[in-house]
């Protein structure tokens, strides 16, 4: 189903009604929020529930200077991690017995060690349980500045996620770990997902998802993975998931903490990280010191609309990907994957992705200060000269409980990814550059049962190319506002 937008484009057609302003639907969607928050912290229980082992500790808010405090992740010796205290097994990277937690991203990817971590953490005598989660209840204005152009949109959001990970060591050397994450973005956001300018990926009742970010599947990964330690600096691992996510990308956009107060995802979600929810991967991945090669046989095909079931699993792509953290602030990866027919609406078109990312973590003087930083670049190829590149620079200052953070995107996006049906004297296969740079800001409101309540606003402003300028005005604005649960922060001794 298609609505004409006032320059006479197709546009696709929400499942919720175009947002009204009133305190009814504010405060309905505060209790749905508040509600899935207290799920989260029943799920781990009240604060004697969590970091039960001495070495892990909550941080609660800070009142006071902490100037001798600093990551342990900044300086520990990855190929040195004792795995056990007084007989104990403590918990480790999710694919290591010899490397730190921090080190965790999506999928099997790497973080730097020095990555502050915001969890739930449980510990017992065999197995060790850890959960992230992140709410966001915000009102997004698109294009505010434009009204009735393309991709004019205001709405109440709600952007989320838990990931739950349980890992157990098997005899001396081997690691058994399971992972799950779970959003409810189709729920609370409709088929159609959030308004968010100039996004494209995906569909909704057929057509094209154009100017909206697509929702999120309800079960996003159901993984198992196994490794074996060889010697302190050389595991072998093999990772399964349906869904799960295939060696190709760097760490996904939500779990970057360069990216960790901002509820949007970013434009070149579909040039860089897209295939973090694939029905179907297994991964094979060799370790050695600084370094990790990993090869991956996944399903091509994306998530189709069905949000609520499980898809058949194709295996008909491939992918690699080589890791390497040269010091505890770095993290870098290049890789490469052949994917079989991602779109639906293009079965016949396979596309080659190459991406290649480096991610900086800086802990700073002082109780939960830190600086994050990524630069992410993706190239879509499908062939016939068809090559469009996105660049992504993001960053976010933590100073305790104020954030500040930024994200710039340069991408190359054709007609047929910006309308649904091209205007007259264009072509599908045109490209133009959208662009868009992001200031936000963030404070922290409460603290309870480890869990943290914040308030953030952010705006962004946009470029693109002069062509586009008819279609959706002269330099248009977003912004938003928004309240936040997410774990607080747990802190390494």
């Amino acid at each position: 189903m298609t609505v004409l937008n006032p320059k006479g484009v197709p546009e696709a057609r929400s499942s919720t009604p175009r947002f009204s302003f009133s305190l009814w639907q504010v405060l309905r969607r505060t209790g749905q929020v508040l509600a899935l928050g207290a799920g989260l912290c029943l799920v781990v229980g009240m604060p004697s529930g969590y970091a039960q082992h001495e070495h892990h500790h909550p941080t609660r808010p800070d009142t006071t200077d902490h100037t001798q405090h600093h990551d342990h992740a900044a300086t520990v010796d990855t190929a040195t991690v004792d795995t056990t205290m007084a007989g104990e097994y403590t918990m480790t990277h999710a694919f290591s017995l010899s490397l730190p937690m921090t080190r965790n991203g999506s999928g099997t990817g790497w973080q730097p060690d020095a990555t502050p971590m915001y969890a739930y953490m449980r510990h017992g005598s065999r197995w060790n349980y850890m959960l992230h989660a992140s709410v966001f209840l915000r009102y997004t204005a698109q294009n505010l500045n434009n009204s009735g152009r393309k991709g004019a949109d205001a709405r109440v959001s709600v952007p989320n996620w838990v990931m739950g990970m349980a890992q157990r060591q098997v005899g001396q050397n081997g690691l058994l770990t399971l992972r799950g994450m779970m959003s409810l973005d189709r729920p609370f956001d409709g088929g159609a997902g959030y308004p968010l300018l100039y996004q494209s990926g995906e569909t909704w009742r057929g057509v094209p998802l154009i100017d909206r970010q697509h929702p999120h599947d309800l079960v996003s990964e159901l993984a198992v993975a196994y490794t074996q330690r060889l010697g302190p600096k050389l595991d072998l691992t093999l990772y399964a998931g349906y869904p799960g996510e295939p060696a190709l990308g760097p760490t996904a956009f939500m779990h970057r903490m360069s990216a960790f107060n901002n509820p949007d995802a970013v434009l070149g979600h579909h040039w860089q990280d897209a295939t973090h929810i694939t029905f179907g991967v297994v991964t094979a991945g060799v370790r050695y010191g600084k370094f990790k090669a990993e090869a991956s046989r996944f399903t091509g095909r994306e998530p189709d609309e069905n949000r609520y079931n499980f898809d058949k699993p194709r295996f008909d792509s491939h992918s690699y990907r080589l890791l390497f953290n040269p010091s505890a602030a770095w993290a870098l990866q290049v890789s490469r994957g052949w994917i079989k027919n991602p779109e639906v609406l293009h079965p016949d078109v396979d596309v080659i992705r190459t991406t290649a990312s480096v991610q900086h973590s800086l802990p700073l003087t002082g109780e939960d200060r830190w600086l994050a930083t990524s630069l992410v670049w993706g190239l879509n190829d499908a062939g016939a000269d068809h090559k469009d590149n996105a660049l992504l620079l993001e960053s976010n200052l933590q100073l305790n409980k104020w954030a500040v953070y930024g994200r710039y995107e340069w991408i190359q996006k054709t007609a047929e990814e910006l309308f649904v049906q091209e205007p007259a004297g264009f072509h599908h296969d045109d490209v133009f550059v959208v662009q868009g740079l992001t200031l936000g800001l963030n404070r922290q409101l409460g603290y309870w049962a480890h869990t943290l309540l914040q308030l953030g606003a952010q705006g962004t402003f946009h470029r693109q190319s002069e062509a586009l300028v008819p279609f959706y005005g002269a330099n248009p604005v977003s912004a938003q506002v928004y309240l936040r649960l997410t774990p607080a922060r747990m802190r390494m001794n």
